[in-house]
């Protein structure tokens, strides 16, 4: 994986952090947009790295102990 994702996926995160850590008060749907844009962006950055695919494994075997 190239160094840009790994660095735009730092960023990301970063963002996100920021984002839900301000206080809690009425946004704007743009507002919520951009966060909801970020974390899904983020998550697609992560996926293919050996850290997001044992967290997917984690939710698959978190999901087949509740079915």
């Amino acid at each position: 994986m190239g160094m840009q994702y790994i660095g735009a996926s730092v960023f990301l995160a970063i963002i996100i952090v920021v984002r839900l850590r301000r206080p809690t008060h009425s946004h704007s749907r743009v507002d919520e947009a951009f966060t909801v844009f970020t974390a899904v962006v983020f998550g697609v950055l992560i996926a293919a790295t050996a850290w997001g695919q044992a967290i997917l494994q984690l939710v698959g075997a978190a999901t087949k102990a509740t079915h």
